[in-house]
């Protein structure tokens, strides 16, 4: 790929070339992976370091009660891992009737499924690492007992939750320590999560799901309302997967198969390949509305089929990923004309990303979170462990493939991707948001792909973001010029001004030839506090 090394967009970042190299959403992270490559670790070794220091440093995002998703090349091949937890075996859509009124709550112990995180990181070390698993904890570890200075997004998006989050259980205790949100620069101390990351090193996660963790989780579920067993904790594991894929533009674009959203990537990307897109400038009206009526097309579908596979009965992935339905799809698009649409029948048949490449090939695609922010506000007292709200992700709806039931994945937001050129790594890559994820993948693959933007570039250009209906949120840096031609099209627009959550964050890595020795090009998203480094 013969990138433009200009970036036309107003930027404080510039592209990081090196051999070794780690991109994620807070410096302190980005140096845990390099801590390990340096120590002679290799890429998911700096990933695993990199997502444990993130639950520390960004617990805004994510923390040790997340799930998490990952797309790996391990030298060889490409490699899926959906370590997204399951609901309690006590859920259906009784229990949510009989108490919560037939809601399912946004907060508490009545919003949280099997938390993934730590099982994730240690099936990638199993699997793929080179270092001793407990290694791999010690910058998170040092970062969680010794404290550190909170980075200035970070406090910004702590202080937005505290109103919302203190009468959590264990909210105030473990995040509230000066009986507020901490301000930049401040030093944050997390002993708790210092001593649950030393039994998680010194038992490789048996702690966590069937040692003493699990015994204070399940206890605090017992004594606050919730429904989590021992049961539900030690019968869970993560599933290596076989990710879905899409052409577009010479590449094949990798995302991790149904629970998740990233389907819905995919089909924007499959749309636009039927439209002659690449004609059009990049910043153009017609460009970014043909790119806005896709996703639009491709979320209706989304939000309608998508399910736990084992759910997903009447309509599949590859029937929702069929070149033909794509193109009938895409036939709904006209291209002067905002509209507002319906899912398709096709035929039968808050959160963290990172990523981290090394000199020998290895890729890795790693993305975790809590979801809103702290995600349910529980934290389990003694432990520091901050609890995902993966529940919201279901539906109450009978006859939708997403309903609760026990022992199912919910629908997720969190997607890591991968692209590949014949066959071969090509470049790690995600953005984070709720979901942005899947509009941030189209909106930076179109521009490296199609009008040969660089990572950074393409990372720091502003962004839209679907709403519903009509509606579509315009990043308050976009052209006035292209704000007004949307609204002429009939887009209605609205000027969101929260980077950090409305427009998403991205971390990229490309490979720059196909010998791993010439190294890589490596960006971080300007929305959050990250870093790309190397060496």
């Amino acid at each position: 790929m013969n990138f433009d090394w200009h970036n036309p967009y107003a930027t404080v970042r510039s592209p990081v070339f090196a051999r070794n190299v780690v991109s994620t959403s807070h410096p302190l992270a980005s140096q845990a992976g390099l801590r390990m490559l340096l120590k002679g670790g290799n890429a998911i070794d700096a990933a695993i370091a990199a997502a444990a220091a993130l639950a520390i440093v960004e617990p805004v995002s994510n923390g040790l009660g997340s799930d998490l998703f990952a797309i790996l090349w391990d030298g060889e091949r490409l490699l899926g891992l959906n370590a997204s937890g399951v609901a309690p075996a006590a859920w259906d859509r009784a229990y949510f009737d009989r108490r919560h009124g037939g809601a399912l709550p946004p907060r508490g112990w009545d919003s949280v499924t099997v938390p993934g995180a730590v099982a994730g990181w240690v099936a990638l070390s199993g699997r793929c690492g080179r270092l001793p698993f407990a290694d791999l904890l010690e910058p998170a570890i040092e970062l969680a007992e010794r404290g550190h200075g909170v980075a200035c997004i970070v406090a910004d998006k702590w202080a937005r939750q505290v109103p919302l989050l203190r009468a959590q259980p264990g909210f105030a205790e473990a995040f509230m320590p000066r009986g507020r949100a901490p301000r930049p620069g401040e030093r944050f101390v997390f002993e708790a999560a210092g001593r649950t990351l030393r039994a998680i090193a010194r038992t490789g996660g048996e702690a966590f799901y069937r040692g003493e963790v699990a015994a204070a989780l399940v206890a605090h579920a017992a004594g606050n309302g919730g429904s989590m067993t021992a049961a539900d904790l030690a019968d869970w594991q993560p599933d290596w997967v076989e990710p879905i894929s899409m052409g577009f533009a010479g590449h094949t674009v990798h995302q991790i198969p149904p629970n998740g959203q990233g389907i819905a990537a995919l089909m924007a990307l499959g749309m636009l390949e039927q439209l002659d897109v690449v004609r059009l400038p990049v910043d153009s009206v017609e460009s970014q509305h043909l790119q806005i009526e896709a996703m639009k097309l491709a979320f209706a579908d989304a939000y309608r089929w998508v399910a736990d596979p084992r759910a997903m009965t009447e309509v599949t992935a590859a029937q929702l990923l069929s070149p033909a339905y794509l193109r009938e799809r895409a036939r709904l698009i006209v291209p002067g004309l905002a509209q507002d649409f319906v899912h398709g029948t096709p035929p039968a048949g808050g959160t963290v990303y990172l990523t981290a490449a090394d000199e020998h090939g290895r890729m890795v695609s790693l993305i975790q979170s809590n979801y809103m922010g702290f995600g349910s506000g529980v934290v389990v007292p003694g432990t520091g462990v901050s609890l995902q709200n993966r529940g919201q992700g279901f539906t109450l709806d009978a006859a939708h493939p997403n309903v609760v039931a026990p022992g199912k994945r919910p629908f997720h937001t969190i997607i890591p991707g991968f692209l590949c050129q014949d066959g071969r790594p090509r470049m790690s890559f995600g953005v984070m948001g709720g979901n942005m994820q899947p509009q941030g993948h189209v909106q930076t693959l179109m521009r490296m792909l199609r009008h040969g933007q660089q990572p950074q570039a393409a990372c720091d250009a502003p962004r839209w973001k679907v709403a519903t209906g009509l509606d579509v949120d315009l990043e308050r840096t976009m052209a006035p010029g292209l704000v007004a031609g949307l609204e002429a099209l009939g887009h209605r627009s609205g000027a969101a001004a929260d980077a950090y959550m409305d427009f998403g964050s991205g971390q990229f890595i490309w490979r720059l030839s196909d010998d791993p020795a010439d190294g890589y090009v490596a960006a971080s998203d300007s929305r959050r506090d990250g870093q790309a480094v190397g060496f």
